[in-house]
């Protein structure tokens, strides 16, 4: 049963589920399929602030998607990578890894991903400007010693990757333009 309260948020959901898979379906080809990004850790310090700045994930956009295209035997395994995503946003000290907890939701597909993988899909709206998407990098400021093991089991957890979507608002339904009953009346009365 769906209470009052979360049927805007239903409607919230099915909207950016359905544009996920419609992107996964009718521009899967066009959109580069990127692998997560290793941890700071992982490579060597000399390299780290060169790959850093070309390895960040940032939108550069008002809302983006994220898809993630995990393999069906490792969805406990990613939602268990999401589970610690949380933990580290939420303990972070940084206003700027809170406004990005605040804005960032998960989503499960109902329906199979691509090749029967299961399709999940990182719903950002807004994004923190200049904010780092990389989970690997979220996870290492909160868990430096975890940090391998963690980026591990969710590196393995792909089936074929991550989708970035960069979106841009054209219209927000729901909402009515100050000037729209002005226009519509001058609308109408060129019409008579």
């Amino acid at each position: 049963m769906i209470r009052r309260g979360h049927v805007s948020s239903l409607k919230f959901v099915t909207g950016w589920l359905g544009a996920a898979l419609a992107l996964s379906a009718v521009c899967g080809s066009a959109l580069t399929a990127q692998t997560p990004t290793a941890p700071p850790g992982a490579q060597d310090a000399s390299d780290h602030q060169s790959q850093t700045a070309t390895n960040a994930r940032v939108f550069a956009s008002d809302a983006g998607l994220v898809l993630n295209f995990v393999k069906p035997d490792k969805t406990a395994d990613f939602e268990a990578i999401v589970s610690r995503l949380q933990q580290a946003l939420q303990k972070s000290e940084k206003a700027e890894r809170k406004q990005q907890a605040a804005s960032w939701k998960v989503f499960r597909a109902l329906e199979p991903g691509a090749n029967g993988s299961v399709l999940y899909v990182f719903a950002i709206d807004p994004a923190v400007k200049g904010a780092d998407y990389t989970v690997s990098t979220i996870l290492a400021e909160a868990f430096p010693t975890e940090v391998q093991a963690l980026y591990k089991q969710y590196a393995e957890s792909y089936a074929s990757g991550q989708n970035f979507v960069n979106l841009t608002l054209v219209s927000a339904l729901s909402h009515v333009p100050p000037d729209s009953g002005r226009v519509a009346q001058q609308i109408e009365g060129s019409i008579r």
